[in-house]
């Protein structure tokens, strides 16, 4: 039996980043990949498949607004199946380059589900179709990065309709003409409107008082402007009661507020959340406490039993690939650490936390929120600017959303920023890397910009905060 001083258990992004820093440190390293398939959750039912769908969708939409630029164009008509086989196209290319990863990484690579036997040892059951493991390995310390899986919550009739799922969705090539969302989240938002430029009629059922719950609510506000102005049918502050069946459509009993509400369509596609993969991992034999399903870990990404680490989607708090990558890489290094009896780990800083949401328009955050400084009791001030009176955005036809900061009254240090509109995606990062080096909004005021661009409107409500900050030498 074979004694590691890392095992990773999961190969996706944040599973092989640590892999490869606790590898590239000398550490006698074994990666263990229990999935049908290789490559991790982001390339095979996440990020990337549906951001290869949501492409082909704005593109039609965008067709259909081609009138607005003096363009005469004939109807737009999705083929579906070949939108799910460019999809698939893409998918199986960004997975073989994984595997590649996987295989000729300076660590042991091995195809099995694993369960721990003890706090040190992992029994290892062969996956179908590949090479037999051998039966039992052991680790000085192990990291966890098994993803995500779909929460399959207990609405009654749900799951005996049959419904959708953010992993089935991604295959779905039978065009239907309905379909009931539920969740208002990122996968929610992104999917709704991925089948309604599709030319499906779609109800979005969301629990909380608004969409996208975690970000202010003058940006979950442009949002469900833009869905309800495309014709989507948007209900908030709901309880979900029960979905019945009547031949082939499907429908969901709600409540809002008072009103008893029902909506039908030939699908239902459930997106009310995911959970950490732990099933079957056998933690309790290995000494680590669960919440639910999810590990309970600190800043130092150890569980309660010290010596296993957990990062990505299966510790949170945040499911985004560039957070899971960091993760993976101080687990490795803090795994190193605690074998070379350090008594200093690294601590994790979500400080420049980012998200976006890849809708029109386009939804992107970083740092902290308005909302969220309110919660904690932190003094900030604020400043916004709409893309509606900016000059690129307008000769785009992009007029939606707007731009705001939020920075530290006494230096104007930036804390944050929230963008809806064009390209946010990437305008984000404009933020980033001035947050990075801790800049302030005369920082970002500063800094020179090409105009006519999209990008030089990060500068108006910077400007406008720096005018409210005193002046250097001057009491």
């Amino acid at each position: 039996m074979k004694t590691y001083d890392v095992v990773v258990i999961g190969g996706g992004s944040a599973g092989y980043a640590a892999a490869r820093t606790a590898a590239a440190s000398g550490a006698k390293t074994a990666v263990v990949e229990g999935g049908a398939d290789v490559g991790g959750l982001c390339i095979l039912r996440g990020c990337m498949p549906t951001k290869a769908l949501l492409e082909s969708a704005h593109r039609a939409q965008a067709i259909r607004h081609a009138g607005e630029f003096g363009l005469r164009t004939g109807p737009v008509a999705p083929d579906w199946k070949r939108i799910i086989a460019r999809k698939n196209a893409l998918i199986r290319g960004f997975a073989s380059y994984r595997v590649q990863q996987l295989k000729k990484g300076k660590f042991d690579f091995l195809r099995a589900r694993a369960a721990f036997e003890d706090a040190h040892t992992l029994k290892l059951e062969r996956v179908p179709g590949a090479p037999a493991p051998p039966a039992r390995l052991r680790g000085r310390t192990f990291i966890l990065a098994t993803g995500s899986a779909i929460e399959r919550k207990p609405i009654p009739g749900l799951w005996e309709a049959g419904c959708l799922t953010s992993d089935s969705a991604i295959q779905a090539s039978r065009p239907f003409k309905d379909l009931i969302v539920l969740g208002g989240g990122a996968i929610a938002c992104e999917f709704a409107q991925y089948f309604l430029n599709l030319g499906v009629r779609v109800t979005l059922i969301q629990r909380s008082p608004q969409i996208l719950t975690g970000h202010d609510p003058d940006t979950a506000g442009e949002l469900e402007k833009a869905f309800r102005r495309e014709g989507m049918r948007l209900f908030t502050g709901t309880t979900l009661e029960r979905v019945s069946v009547s031949g082939r459509r499907k429908t969901v009993h709600f409540r809002q507020g008072q009103r008893v509400l029902r909506a039908s369509a030939e699908e239902i596609l459930c997106a009310l959340g995911r959970v950490p993969a732990t099933a079957g991992l056998g933690l309790e034999a290995a000494g680590v406490r669960l919440d639910g399903r999810t590990p309970s870990i600190g800043r130092t990404l150890q569980t309660s039993a010290r010596h296993i680490f957990a990062v990505g989607d299966v510790a949170g708090p945040y499911e985004v690939v560039h957070t899971a990558i960091a993760q993976g890489e101080m687990a490795a290094r803090n795994a190193l650490r605690l074998l070379a009896c350090s008594k200093k780990l690294e601590r994790m800083d979500y400080s420049l936390h980012m998200e976006v949401i890849f809708t029109e328009p386009e939804v992107a955050s970083i740092g902290l929120s308005e909302k969220e400084a309110a919660t904690r009791g932190i003094e900030v001030r604020t400043a916004s600017y709409p893309f509606n009176d900016h000059g690129k955005s307008m000769i785009m036809g992009a007029k939606e959303g707007f731009v705001k900061i939020v920075s530290r009254p006494q230096d104007g240090r930036i804390l944050g920023a929230q963008i809806v509109g064009p390209h946010a995606s990437d305008l984000i990062h404009e933020f980033a890397a001035v947050m990075h080096f801790k800049g302030t909004v005369r920082d970002l005021a500063a800094i020179p910009h090409y105009h006519p661009t999209l990008a030089e409107i990060v500068t108006y409500p910077a400007e406008e905060l720096a005018e409210q900050m005193p002046v250097p030498g001057r009491r």
